[in-house]
């Protein structure tokens, strides 16, 4: 008789398993990453949009051939991906981008990237400790990147005069935003929690919506429609076909002096941007357009302005959004403080003030006419004296 035996499974190797996305840029990876992959960039210096965008994608572990913190400047991405849970491993050397194929099953323990059970990276696992660390480092050195920032922005300033100080070069829109609100949304940071909380003012004031690149998804994603997308020409990924269709404004953001062809992919897919050329990031170009518009007020959302938010923007974008933000400064507000300075709901005490406040004027209407002089007459009357004496005593003191 033949004994059948039942093989045991072999134990689980311990570490994180996940399928490698590689790319040296890591926008490029953005629209195939998928929840538990194992990123393999090449990525100095990750700033938080990139590093949210990761987390809001599901990533299970972030492997970076160069160092996450190099020093120069506080940047914010490594803090949002520890923050997130997300396994991080940096200075994995520029041989992992090779090393390591992509699409392959892979392995990562202990700061080791195994594939097939082969040892083919190797780097320094970065946590929420560490990166406190490395950031207050990277602060003592900020004399250096602000001299380079004055420098950046005097030459942004410079190519950019005629748009900055009088608004040339701003395609005009159908939507009118005159005297109107606007709302800009980012796919930045928190920008799900700073959506939801303007929903009243968005309900009540019916303000402009304008969507950046994602951020114009993001918007539909929460119930509402944009009225203009703002899409930089030159994304990797743009706003869904759907939401651009819908808009009444698609407004294309392209490098100055580039060619016709630029705008090729939304032409093909059947919609007829209007062109913006400038340096400026897509945000910004957002915030001039509706400040070119005459917005009463514009709302950012996703985007935020502390010293190490401008830090964390690179070259002309920090330059573009310093510069960005002095113009259209006094229409500004951050999305966050909204719920703070706006309340549009009606609560039951001012209902009631109303309520009183309507008898009061309707029984002093009333009590001017002859009918009314016979009801107050009757009412004292059935009253008795008390009440006499009452009234008598305050006609005396209000005269």
């Amino acid at each position: 008789m033949k004994i059948t035996t039942r093989q045991r499974s072999a134990p689980a190797l311990p570490g994180l398993s996940g399928t490698a996305r590689v790319d040296r840029r890591t926008v490029h990876l953005l629209s195939r990453v998928r929840p538990g992959d194992v990123v393999v960039v090449d990525h100095q210096d990750m700033d938080r949009s990139t590093a949210q965008a990761l987390v809001d994608a599901g990533v299970g572990a972030v492997l970076n051939a160069s160092p996450m913190i190099s020093g120069r400047y506080p940047n914010l991405g490594p803090e949002v991906l520890a923050a997130a849970g997300v396994v991080v491993v940096d200075t994995c050397g520029d041989a992992v981008l090779t090393a390591v194929k992509d699409g392959a099953r892979v392995r990562l323990h202990e700061g080791t990237l195994y594939a097939d059970e082969r040892q083919v990276a190797a780097g320094r696992e970065v946590d929420l400790a560490l990166v406190a660390d490395e950031l207050e480092s990277a602060r003592l050195g900020l004399r250096a990147q602000l001299e380079s920032f004055t420098h950046n922005s005097t030459e942004f300033l410079r190519r950019e005069q005629d748009l900055l100080l009088h608004g040339r070069g701003v395609p005009r829109t159908a939507t009118d935003m005159a005297d109107r609100p606007v709302v800009v949304v980012v796919r930045g940071h928190d920008w799900e929690r700073e959506l939801a909380g303007i929903k009243p003012f968005i309900k009540e004031q019916r303000p402009v919506l304008i969507g950046v690149d994602r951020g114009a998804d993001a918007l539909r994603a929460a119930g509402h429609q944009p009225d203009v997308v703002v899409a930089s020409a030159g994304a990797d990924e743009l706003p869904s076909l759907d939401v651009l269709r819908k808009a009444t404004d698609v407004v294309a953001l392209v490098e100055r002096g580039a060619a016709r062809s630029a705008t090729e992919r939304l032409d093909r897919s059947g919609v007829r941007p209007l062109r913006f050329e400038s340096g400026a990031t897509a945000e910004d170009a957002a915030l001039l357009l509706a400040d070119t518009g005459r917005a009463s007020l514009i709302v950012g959302v996703g985007m935020h302005a502390t010293l190490d938010e401008f830090l964390d923007r690179r070259r002309t974008g920090l330059a573009s959004t310093y510069l960005t933000r002095l113009k259209v400064g006094p229409r500004l507000v951050d999305a966050a403080a909204v719920p703070t300075l706006y309340d549009g709901a009606v609560r039951p005490r001012h209902l009631l003030a109303l309520a009183v406040a309507g008898l009061l004027a309707l029984g002093a209407a009333i009590g001017v006419t002859p009918v009314g002089q016979e009801w107050a007459d009757a009412i004292v009357t059935a009253a008795g004296p008390t009440t006499t004496d009452l009234i008598d005593s305050l006609q005396g003191l209000l005269r």
